[in-house]
């Protein structure tokens, strides 16, 4: 037990003294930011997370696949998009902008302080790590549900998140594809709220690397359910595809359900949880974002900011509802459409169909 704590420990400082302190140093940051070896331990756990991935539940999708697929090319692109994050966008923003940030309003550390601290107004808490942990996830988890109802509620935001949704091969590295201006205004709301409540920075990205792990688990294309008991408390692979499930004509709201990512209780408290339905197919039936799938990533990104541009500007992308998209990127009520003829001719709604009169006036 000693030798791989110490191996764990060595290998932490050697990042640190070698690898993060001279890039730190170099850029001039060194004192804002938190210690090199905090960094360190980041990406050390990182890899051992995308370990976990690749070694774990990537065979468990081979061994008991929702779906079987002869050609899984289509998730290739999904393990880049979560290399990126991971190694990439998430420790740019934790490190080079939430800890600055934090120190620049007073915290910082271990004794961060927010407006609304948790630890200040509950003081036994600062006394039981564990449980004030599991009180700022309970927060950030919430923070997180209200956002994703925002992101398919809204569709200039849903014109975003669209792509998360657009994979019809849900597997276990889908949970980072995203926009990464979906990602901005995703993490700029969840770190406003932690700096709120004073989530030093570390256990922010602590936070936001065991959340990102469950979510992996909940995206896998596995036969997987925690049983009648555990569903409800904690998030599963089963409850989550439901999520990504196509929409059902004959039954066009059932796929606005399970928006939780860890805790159901969101969800039951709401009204937005589903169980015990069937798995479905997954992706968005929509043509013009179903297109994502034969896309690159520098293409993904280009082309639904072209699909958020094209919402945003107008005032149909500012009313609440389901929407798809037509050709000039306009977004239109699904009410107004008949979707088994949409999904069927896989030819996107024509400009001339586009929208309530007055959409393409820019928004007030």
């Amino acid at each position: 037990m000693h030798e791989p704590t110490l191996l764990w420990t060595t290998t932490a400082h050697w990042l640190a003294a070698c690898c993060f302190a001279p890039v730190l140093a170099h850029l001039h940051i060194a004192a804002t930011v938190d210690s090199p070896g905090e960094i360190a331990r980041y990406f050390m756990i990182t890899a051992v997370q995308v370990a976990i991935v690749a070694l774990l539940f990537r065979p468990m999708e081979s061994r008991w696949p929702v779906e079987r697929w002869t050609d899984r090319r289509h998730t290739a692109i999904d393990r880049s998009y979560t290399l990126i994050k991971l190694f990439g966008v998430l420790p740019l923003f934790t490190y080079l902008v939430l800890s600055p940030l934090t120190s620049l309003l007073g915290g910082g550390g271990d004794d961060a302080a927010g407006l609304f601290s948790l630890q200040g107004g509950i003081p036994w808490l600062a006394r039981h790590p564990v449980l004030l942990f599991i009180a700022y996830y309970a927060v950030y988890d919430f923070v997180y549900y209200v956002v994703h109802r925002l992101q398919h509620a809204i569709p200039w935001w849903w014109a975003l998140h669209s792509l998360h949704h657009s994979q019809r091969q849900l597997s276990c590295w889908s949970n980072d594809r995203d926009h990464y201006l979906d990602d901005l205004l995703e993490a700029l709301i969840v770190a406003a709220v932690s700096l709120l409540i004073g989530v030093a920075p570390t256990d922010y990205a602590l936070l936001v690397l065991s959340g990102e792990l469950l979510q992996n688990l909940d995206h896998a294309n596995i036969r997987l359910r925690f049983g009648p008991v555990l569903e409800k408390l904690l998030v599963d692979p089963r409850y989550h595809r439901l999520h990504h499930m196509r929409v059902d004509p004959e039954r066009p709201q059932l796929h606005a359900c399970n928006y939780a990512f860890i805790f159901p209780l969101w969800d039951i408290l709401f009204g937005t949880a589903l169980f015990g339905e069937a798995a479905r197919p997954t992706g968005v039936g929509d043509p013009m974002v179903d297109a994502d799938n034969r896309r690159g990533i520098v293409a993904q990104q280009l082309y639904t900011l072209r699909r958020f541009w094209g919402a945003v500007r107008c005032r149909a992308g500012w009313r609440p509802g389901d929407v798809a998209f037509s050709e000039d990127f306009v977004p239109v009520a699904v009410a107004d459409i008949d979707l088994r003829q949409l999904e069927a001719s896989q030819t996107p709604l024509p400009a001339s169909r586009a929208g309530y009169p007055g959409d393409r006036e820019p928004a007030h």
